[in-house]
């Protein structure tokens, strides 16, 4: 797998703080990543080290290959774009204007591209109005559209929903979900809103202060979260011959306990357990979703 962004244990140290905790991770190319993780958790330090804003502490990255300290990182990042933690835009001149000015700051010869890349963003109808005068949605898609200036492979997002209205949401949503599917961009998408991150990425990094605690595909974690019945059960070491001998899906979460997926009814299960000398002791239907993979991810630490 070619990965696009590699950290290798990322300290960060702000005087007597550590937000960084030598934390490492892997973006595969193409992928959508959601980097979930509470406020202080360390995400947007992550992300304001990898696009240049910061310098590590200690430890290392590499974009594309290209090592942090070397030479070709510079060129690297170049191929990157990003609107961390809030747009940055001129309030004062139009959609088109600020598109502008960001292609005469790379400069770019032409401006030809502008229309089109105002109309990718759903901004190309705004006119003569005043960014300072857009929705918090359309900002943040006008922010997008300027790192979409520099014709990026990857672009970081730093909380792209926070404090949107349900229509800004869906359509932040389904700009990221275009740009991925047509454009092949790679975007690493830092939110605390987990519900609607689970409807865009493709791979995670859970991150508890300031460390990844697992990577996973969106593939694997849904094998994980879909519904099954979680089961206890006396004889332990009979539990999993009997599941095999049954010839049904399942997961040993314990010693004693397993979640066995599928449609067996709770009648046969306890019956087919008890031919095999295991007594089924207590069974509870379980849809684990993302939310609540995390909080048993990092030990149900809501509010530390």
């Amino acid at each position: 797998m070619e990965y696009c962004l590699e950290t290798d244990y990322l300290i960060k140290n702000y005087r007597n703080f550590r937000a960084l905790k030598g934390l490492t991770m892997h973006v595969p190319e193409g992928a959508i990543y959601g980097l979930i993780g509470k406020n202080g958790a360390g995400k947007t330090t992550l992300i304001r080290i990898i696009s240049g804003l910061q310098n590590p502490s200690a430890g290392s990255y590499s974009l594309y290959g290209e090592r942090y300290g070397t030479r070709g990182i510079y060129k690297a990042r170049a191929r990157m774009g990003g609107v961390v933690e809030t747009p940055s835009i001129y309030a004062n001149m139009t959609a088109y204007e600020n598109l502008k000015q960001q292609f005469i700051l790379l400069g770019k010869p032409s401006f030809d591209e502008i229309h089109e890349i105002l109309k990718l963003v759903r901004l190309d109808d705004t006119g003569k109005k005043k960014a300072g005068h857009f929705s918090l949605g359309m900002k943040q898609r006008l922010g997008i559209a300027i790192a979409l200036a520099g014709n990026p492979d990857f672009i970081v997002l730093d909380e792209p929903v926070n404090g949107l209205d349900p229509q800004g949401i869906v359509e932040i949503r389904e700009l990221i979900l275009k740009l991925n599917r047509e454009r092949r961009i790679t975007f690493l998408v830092s939110s605390h809103i987990l519900g609607e991150l689970s409807k865009i990425a493709t791979h995670y990094g859970f991150v508890h202060k300031g460390e990844i605690l697992k990577e996973t595909s969106a593939e694997e974690l849904n094998s994980r979260c879909r519904k099954c019945l979680s089961v206890t059960v006396t004889n332990p070491s009979a539990l999993a011959p009997a599941l095999d001998y049954l010839k049904i899906e399942y997961r040993l979460t314990g010693e004693n306990t397993a979640d066995i997926y599928g449609d067996t009814p709770l009648m046969e299960l306890g019956d087919a357990l008890r031919l095999h000398g295991v007594t089924l002791l207590h069974a509870t239907e379980k849809n684990e979703d993302l939310e609540s993979y995390y909080i048993n991810l990092i030990g149900g630490d809501k509010n530390d």
